[in-house]
C-alpha cells in the first residue's frame, strides 16, 4: 500500500464563500487567519463570533505520480473534519461528513487526473447546522435548548457530533470551531490496506497464562474467500515486535509494527458490603483493589490543532508528580490524541474514558444513531489496546439529568426520554462496546448506581445514592471545612471549588483596566453563575478578605485568597474520602476513588482546575501531591476530640506506625503532624488542622519574609531559602512567567528558616528567579 499524504503537498487554504482567499496554511487547522489577535485576549470570544456563523470552503491542488494512479484502488482518508462538510474532487462530490470524532474514507478510484487535482471541502457553520436540526425535530423537544446566559454560548449543541464544550461551558468560551483538524491523506493499493489493528491480552485464570488476541481490519481491492497468514515472534519484555501479514492469494507480505502489549486485568467490583446496604464500587487491577486518586481532564485548548505534545506531556507529568494514578476524560470534550493515551500507559495513569455526551438529552433519528455507532466503533478500536484505559462510560450526568428533572420534563412525557436514553446508550453504544471489547467494564453514565441503575431500567430513581456507584457533588455555600456535609459515597468522581488563575497568567490576555474583581473583564471571564461571589463568600468564612488600597495589589491578593480557599476546600473533601475507605458510618462509606474537578484549563479564566492554562500549578496542585501521598496522616475534629487517621495505599501492612502531633490552644497555634516508622523515619508528608478559622487567629503577624536564591548541583534546580520574623501561613512563591514548580508551596512556615527547591522547565538563572519571585502569606493580604 502506498500513502500519499496531502500534508506533503501544498497545504489547504481557507476561503470564505465570497471568494476572499486566505493565504495562511490551514492543514490540519481550523479557521484562524481572520483572527488578527489572540482569540483568548479580553473579549475576543465575542469579537470573533462571526467566524463560526459563516460557511467556509477549504481548497487545495495536488498532483499524483503515474505509478500511484495505476494502483487498483484509491481512497482519500480524512482523519478528522470539524464537522459538517461536503467534499469534492475535481468537481465531483465524493462524500459528506457530520461527525468530528470519525475518520471518513472516500474512494476516488478513476477520479484522479494526471495533472492538477482540485480538492474542495465546503464546511457548514456548526451553529447553523445544529439550529436547523433542532427545528427539523418537531415531534418533541430535546433539551437543553441553550446554555445559561452567563456562558455566552450557542444553542442546540446536542444536535451535532462535535465537542459539546465548543458551544461554551461553565469553565470555557464559545468557539464553535470548523475546519480540517486532523490529517488528510491518499491511500492507494492493489491487494489490501489495513484499516486498524488491536491487541487484547486476556488472562486464563484456569491455566495461569496469558493469551494475546490480535484483531486486524482490512479494506481489500477484490473480495474473495481465503486465508490470511499472520506470524508473530516470541514476545520479550518491553520489546517492540512486528506482525508479518500474508494474504492467501498474494506473494507479498505486509509488516505491521506493534510497539507494546501490556498485560493487566481490570474489574469493576460491585458486590455486597458488610454492615452496609447497597453494593461496593471499586476497581480491582491484577487482582488487587486499587483506590483511584486523580482528577478530571477537559480539552487542553478550544482549538484542537493548537494542542501540542509538550502541552499534553506537561499536564500528565504534573498529574503524575501530584501522586495521581487516574484521570477521567470527561464526556463534553474530545477523545484525546494517541500520544495522550501512550503517555498514560507509560506514566501508570489509569483512564476513565467517557464517550462524548454530556449534560443533555440527545436525538435518536436514524442518521444520528448511525454516525454515533461508527464513532464508537472507531474510537473503541483505536483505544482498546491501551492498558491505561480501564473503563468506558456512556455519558456525563445524563442519567441524573432525567432522574432529577434538570429540564422540567412533564411526568407524562418522561418515559419517552427514558426510551431515547436506553436506545442511544444501552442498545447502541453499550452494544458496540461489549462486541468490540470484553476486557474492561462499561458504565452507562456517571454518576450512576451501576448495576442498581440497570435493575431500575437504566435510569435510577436517585443516581446519587451513596450506597451505589459513583457520585458528583458540589456545594459552594456550605462551609467546606465541615466534613459532615460531604456524602459518604462509594466513589467520588466529581467534586471541587473554583479559583482564579495567577496574575501572570491573566495579564497576558488582559489590560490594566481589567485588573479588578468587579471589572467587566472579571464578570465576562466568569462563566459559572454567581461564581465570583461564591468564591468570596466561601473564603470569607475563614479568612479576612484582601483590603489593600492599591487596586492592582488587591486584585492580586484576591486571586491568592481564592487559591487558598480552593486548596483548603478540596483538601478537606479529599481527605474525608480517603479516610472513608475503611469507614462504614450509618451504612455509608467504603470510598474507593476520588477524582476532583478538574485538572486543567481550556483558557485563562476562573475554574475548578488545579493547573492553569499554560501549565502553571495552582496552590491546589501543590497540595494534591500531599493529600494524594501513598501514606497520609489526616486530622479530624469530631465532637471536641482531635483524631489522627493513618491512611495507606500500600498493599503491605504498616506496623508500629507512630503519629507525632504538637500541643496547642484552639486560636493560638496549629497542630502539625506526620507519620513515622518505628526507626523514626518520616513516612508521610507533614499535615495540619486548623482548630479555628485563621480569621480568628491570635498572634498572627506579618512575617516579613526575605529570601535568597542559589544554584544546586542538579541542572535547572535552585535552592530558595526563606527567612521570616514570625510564623507564616499559606506561604506562596510565584515566579511569574518562568515555567516550573516548587517542591512545596502554599505551606506553613513555623520556623524562622526554610529551604525549598524550584525546578525550572527551561534555562534560567538564580538572578532571573530572584528578579521575578513574589512571596505572599495570609497575613500579607490584610
Amino acid at each position: 500500500m502506498d500513502l500519499a499524504s496531502l500534508t506533503d503537498i501544498p497545504p489547504l487554504s481557507a476561503l470564505p464563500i465570497f471568494d476572499l482567499y486566505q493565504s495562511t496554511p490551514l492543514t490540519p487547522q481550523h479557521v484562524m487567519p481572520c483572527m488578527t489577535r489572540d482569540p483568548y485576549y479580553r473579549f475576543n470570544d465575542l469579537a470573533y463570533r462571526w467566524i463560526s456563523l459563516d460557511n467556509w470552503t477549504y481548497t487545495t491542488s495536488f498532483t499524483v505520480p503515474t505509478h500511484v494512479r495505476g494502483k487498483g484502488k484509491a481512497v482519500l482518508v480524512f482523519e478528522g473534519v470539524d464537522t459538517v462538510s461536503t467534499i469534492s474532487l475535481n468537481g465531483v462530490t465524493i462524500g459528506k461528513t457530520d461527525n468530528m470524532f470519525r475518520r471518513y474514507d472516500f474512494e476516488v478510484t478513476g477520479l484522479l487526473k494526471d495533472k492538477e487535482n482540485i480538492l474542495q471541502v465546503w464546511i457548514m457553520s456548526a451553529v447553523t447546522y445544529a439550529s436547523q436540526r433542532n427545528r427539523a425535530h418537531t415531534d418533541y423537544r430535546v433539551p437543553p435548548d441553550c446554555p445559561p446566559p452567563v456562558q455566552k454560548g450557542e444553542c442546540h449543541v446536542n444536535f451535532i457530533r462535535k465537542a459539546q464544550s465548543s458551544f461554551s461551558w461553565d469553565w470555557g468560551p464559545s468557539f464553535p470551531t470548523l475546519g480540517i483538524w486532523k490529517e488528510v491523506r491518499l491511500e492507494v493499493f492493489d491487494t489490501l490496506r489495513v484499516l486498524s489493528y488491536t491487541t487484547s491480552p486476556k488472562y486464563d485464570s484456569k491455566h495461569s497464562s496469558w493469551n494475546v488476541e490480535v484483531e486486524l481490519f482490512f479494506d481489500v481491492f477484490v473480495a474473495s474467500k481465503g486465508l490470511v497468514y499472520v506470524s508473530m515472534p516470541l514476545l520479550q519484555s518491553e520489546a517492540e515486535f512486528q506482525l508479518s501479514l500474508t494474504p492467501g492469494q498474494s506473494k507479498n507480505s505486509f509488516i505491521l509494527q506493534i510497539n507494546q502489549v501490556a498485560f493487566r486485568t481490570v474489574e469493576l467490583v460491585q458486590e455486597p458490603v458488610p454492615s452496609s446496604p447497597g453494593l461496593s464500587f471499586y476497581f480491582r487491577i491484577n487482582g488487587k483493589p486499587i483506590f483511584l486518586k486523580g482528577s478530571n481532564w477537559i480539552p487542553v485548548h478550544a482549538f484542537q490543532d493548537e494542542v501540542t505534545t509538550d502541552m499534553i506531556t506537561i499536564l500528565l507529568r504534573s498529574a503524575q508528580k501530584a501522586n495521581m494514578n487516574a484521570l477521567r476524560v470527561w464526556g463534553g470534550g474530545v477523545y484525546e490524541q494517541d500520544i495522550f493515551y501512550s503517555l498514560c500507559d507509560m506514566y501508570g495513569i489509569m483512564i476513565w474514558q467517557d464517550f462524548m455526551f454530556a449534560c443533555a438529552l440527545y436525538p435518536t433519528e436514524k442518521d444520528f444513531i448511525e454516525t454515533v455507532r461508527e464513532e464508537v466503533t472507531q474510537q473503541v478500536r483505536r483505544l482498546k489496546s491501551h492498558p491505561s484505559v480501564v473503563i468506558w462510560s456512556g455519558n456525563n450526568e445524563n442519567e441524573a439529568a432525567i432522574a432529577t428533572d434538570w429540564f422540567n420534563i412533564p411526568v407524562a412525557e418522561r418515559p419517552l426520554y427514558v426510551k431515547d436514553y436506553v436506545n442511544l446508550y444501552v442498545e447502541n453504544i453499550r452494544d458496540i462496546v461489549l462486541q468490540e471489547d470484553s476486557t474492561r467494564p462499561f458504565l452507562v453514565s456517571s454518576p450512576t448506581n451501576g448495576v442498581e441503575s440497570e435493575k431500575e431500567g437504566w435510569v435510577a430513581k436517585d443516581p446519587y445514592d451513596p450506597h451505589y456507584g459513583d457520585t458528583h457533588y458540589y456545594s459552594y455555600y456550605n462551609d467546606c471545612w465541615d466534613w459532615t456535609v460531604f456524602p459518604r459515597t462509594r466513589f467520588a468522581s466529581e467534586y471541587g471549588f473554583q479559583s482564579w488563575p495567577s496574575f501572570s497568567t491573566l495579564s497576558k490576555i488582559s489590560e490594566s483596566s481589567d485588573w479588578d474583581f468587579s471589572s467587566n473583564f472579571s464578570a465576562h471571564r466568569q462563566h459559572h453563575a454567581d461564581g465570583n461571589q461564591q468564591m468570596l463568600k466561601q473564603a470569607e468564612l475563614h479568612y479576612i478578605l484582601p483590603n489593600s488600597t492599591d487596586p492592582v495589589q488587591r486584585y492580586r491578593d484576591t486571586i491568592y485568597i481564592t487559591q487558598v480557599m480552593q486548596a483548603q476546600c478540596v483538601k478537606s473533601q479529599t481527605e474525608f474520602y480517603r479516610r472513608s475507605r475503611s469507614d462504614i458510618v450509618e451504612g455509608k462509606g467504603h470510598t474507593m476513588g476520588t477524582l476532583y474537578w478538574q485538572l486543567n484549563d481550556i483558557w485563562q479564566g476562573p475554574s475548578w482546575s488545579s493547573v492553569e492554562f499554560g501549565g502553571k500549578w495552582k496552590m491546589l496542585h501543590h497540595w494534591a501531591a500531599d493529600f494524594y501521598a501513598p501514606i497520609l496522616s489526616v486530622g479530624v475534629e469530631d465532637k471536641g476530640d482531635l483524631l489522627i487517621y493513618a491512611v495507606s495505599d500500600n498493599h503491605s501492612e504498616q506496623h508500629n506506625v507512630k503519629a507525632k502531633c504538637g500541643n496547642c490552644t484552639r486560636r493560638s497555634c496549629i497542630p502539625v503532624f506526620h507519620l513515622s516508622s518505628p526507626d523514626n523515619q518520616m513516612i508521610s508528608p507533614h499535615n495540619h488542622i486548623f482548630l479555628s478559622s485563621p480569621r480568628h487567629a491570635e498572634g498572627l503577624q506579618k512575617p516579613n519574609i526575605t529570601f535568597t536564591v542559589k544554584d544546586t548541583e542538579v541542572v535547572l534546580n535552585f535552592f530558595v531559602t526563606l527567612h521570616c520574623s514570625f510564623p507564616a501561613v499559606y506561604v506562596w512563591l510565584d515566579v511569574d512567567d518562568i515555567p516550573g514548580h516548587f517542591d512545596v508551596n502554599g505551606f506553613l512556615m513555623l520556623s524562622k528558616k526554610a529551604t525549598v527547591i524550584f525546578g525550572a522547565w527551561r534555562n534560567t538563572t538564580a538572578e532571573e528567579i530572584t528578579a521575578n519571585l513574589h512571596i505572599t502569606s495570609l497575613r500579607d493580604v490584610y
